[in-house]
C-alpha cells in the first residue's frame, strides 16, 4: 500500500464500521473496558487533577451536553472529554495496552462525551470505543512504538489516541469519509505532548494531557462536521505524519488487520493504584511472602529485576505511586495495596516503611530484557535476615491481556472496594446491555452524585 493510500483506507474503514460487524468477544472486551474506564473517572474526579480540571471547565461558557462524571454537573461535549480524560488518568487506576500508555482515559471519554452530545445509544458508543482503539494504536504503532516516540521525538505518545478519539467522533457524527482526513489532521493541531511533562510533582500533567487528548479529538470531529479543513492526505503527504515521526514500515503498520485484529482485545486493567510497571514487582512480592510464610521484617534486602525502559518508569521517582520503592514497601508491610486507601503521605513517619525501602534495589534483568524489552515483567528476590534467598518472576501483572481474560466479577470487585458510595451492581447491569441501551443519560445517572 502506498503512503498516499493509507489515509483514504483508514477513511473508508473507519466510515463504514458498525457494532454488528464486530465479533461478539470483541464486543464484550469494549464493554468491560468502558465500565473499568468510566468508574475510574467518577473515581479519579474528587483527585487533584480532577479537581482542577473540573474547576477550569467551571470558568467556561458550554452548553450542558454531557455528564462531568463523579458529578451533578453537565458541560459541553469537549469541555466533558477534557474533565473525565483527567479525571480518568488522575491516580493511576486507569487501563494501558500493550504497546503502550494509556488509550482509555483518551478514547472512551471522548467517545462518551460526543455519544451523549449526539444522544446516541450504546451500541454507536461501543462501535466508536473500538474503532478509537483501532486507529490510535495503530498510529503509535506506524510512528515505531511509545519508547520510540519518547526518546526519539520527545512526546508523549497518547497524544497520538487524539487521531483515534477524532475518528471515534467522526463516526459518531456520521460523518462522509472524505471528511476524517481533515479530522485526523485538525486532532493533531490541537494536541502535542512534550515529556518535559513527566517532570511534574502532583500527577497532573500526565493527566491533564490525556483529557487534552480527549477534547482534541472531539472537537476535531466537531470542527471537522462544520467543515474547517485539516489536510485530505494527513497520513503520507508531505509533511504529514509519516514524514514526520513514521517508522520505515508505517504505512504498512498502520492499516494491517483493520476488521479482524482488533486492538482492544490487547488492553490491559490495573487493579493497584500504582505505575504499570510496578504492579509485577508488587504481585511477586506479595506472593513470596505468603508462600514462604515470611514477614516483611524478616527481610534483609529487595531486588527487583525488570526491563530498563519499566525501569527508567518508576526508579525513585518524586510521585510515590509511580515509585516503585514506595508501593513495593508500602505493599509488603500491608499485605497488599487497597484501591479505597491512600498510604501516603502517613507511610513516610512509619518506621518499617523507612527500613524497608532502604533495602530495596532495582536492576535491568537480563532475562525479562531480552524476552519482552517494552514489558511490564519483574523478577522479586528476596534475601532475610537469617540469610535465606527466595525469588519470583511474574511476566505479565494481574489484569494484563496476555495473561487471560478479565471476568465481570474482577472489575465489580475492583469497584466496589474504591467506590463505596455507587452502586456499582447497577452499573455493570446497565454496562452489560449496553447495546440494548437508546440513550446514554440513562447510565451516566448512575455515575453521578
Amino acid at each position: 500500500m502506498t503512503t498516499t493510500s493509507v489515509t483514504r483506507a483508514i477513511a473508508d474503514y473507519s466510515s463504514s464500521t458498525t457494532a454488528a460487524s464486530v465479533p461478539a468477544v470483541v464486543r464484550e472486551r469494549a464493554k468491560l473496558v468502558i465500565f473499568d474506564e468510566l468508574c475510574c473517572a467518577t473515581f479519579g474526579r474528587s483527585q487533584p487533577a480532577g479537581t482542577l480540571a473540573a474547576k477550569y471547565a467551571a470558568t467556561q461558557a458550554g452548553q450542558p451536553e454531557a455528564h462531568i462524571l463523579g458529578s451533578g454537573t453537565y458541560t459541553s461535549a469537549p469541555l466533558a472529554a477534557l474533565v473525565n480524560g483527567t479525571s480518568g488518568h488522575a491516580d493511576e487506576i486507569d487501563g494501558a495496552h500493550v504497546v503502550g500508555g494509556h488509550p482509555g482515559a483518551t478514547l472512551v471519554h471522548a467517545a462518551f462525551a460526543l455519544a451523549e452530545q449526539q444522544h446516541a445509544g450504546g451500541g454507536d458508543l461501543l462501535n466508536a470505543v473500538i474503532l478509537g482503539y483501532d486507529i490510535g494504536v495503530r498510529m503509535i504503532a506506524a510512528c515505531g512504538g511509545t519508547f520510540t516516540v519518547k526518546n526519539t521525538h520527545h512526546l508523549h505518545a497518547d497524544f497520538l489516541h487524539a487521531i483515534g478519539a477524532a475518528v471515534a467522533g467522526s463516526r459518531l457524527l456520521g460523518l462522509g469519509a472524505s471528511t476524517y482526513p481533515h479530522a485526523m489532521a485538525l486532532a493533531t493541531f490541537q494536541s502535542n505532548g512534550l515529556c518535559v511533562l513527566f517532570q511534574e510533582r502532583e500527577h497532573v500533567s500526565k493527566a491533564f494531557c490525556n483529557g487534552q487528548y480527549a477534547f482534541a479529538g472531539v472537537s476535531a470531529a466537531l470542527m471537522a462536521a462544520a467543515g474547517l479543513e485539516g489536510a485530505d492526505d494527513f497520513f503520507g503527504g508531505e509533511h504529514g505524519l509519516l514524514d514526520a515521526w513514521g517508522d520505515p514500515d508505517g504505512a504498512r503498520l498502520a492499516t494491517e488487520g483493520l476488521g479482524s485484529d482488533y486492538a482492544i482485545m490487547q488492553s490491559n486493567f490495573k487493579f493497584v493504584r500504582a505505575g504499570y510497571p510496578i504492579h509485577a514487582a508488587v504481585e511477586a512480592g506479595l506472593a513470596l511472602l505468603q508462600d514462604e510464610r515470611l514477614a516483611a521484617g524478616s527481610i534483609d534486602a529487595l531486588e527487583v529485576g525488570m526491563p530498563e525502559h519499566a525501569l527508567r518508569v518508576v526508579d525513585n521517582r518524586k510521585m510515590h505511586n509511580i515509585c516503585l520503592q514506595d508501593m513495593l514497601a508500602v505493599a509488603l508491610i500491608h499485605g497488599g495495596l487497597d484501591l479505597g486507601t491512600s498510604y501516603f503521605p502517613d507511610a513516610l513517619a512509619d518506621e518499617r516503611f523507612t527500613r524497608l525501602r532502604s533495602r530495596v534495589t532495582l536492576r535491568v534483568d537480563p532475562g525479562l530484557q531480552a524476552e519482552q524489552p517494552n514489558g511490564r515483567g519483574a523478577r522479586v528476590s528476596v534475601t532475610t535476615v537469617d540469610g535465606r534467598t527466595f525469588s519470583r518472576r511474574v511476566d505479565h501483572p494481574h489484569g494484563h491481556s496476555a495473561r487471560g481474560g478479565i471476568t465481570w466479577a474482577d472489575l465489580v470487585h475492583k469497584w466496589r472496594q474504591a467506590l463505596p458510595a455507587y452502586d456499582i451492581d447497577a452499573i455493570e447491569a446497565s454496562m452489560r446491555q449496553l447495546e440494548d441501551t437508546d440513550d446514554l443519560r440513562t447510565l451516566t445517572k448512575l455515575l453521578g452524585n
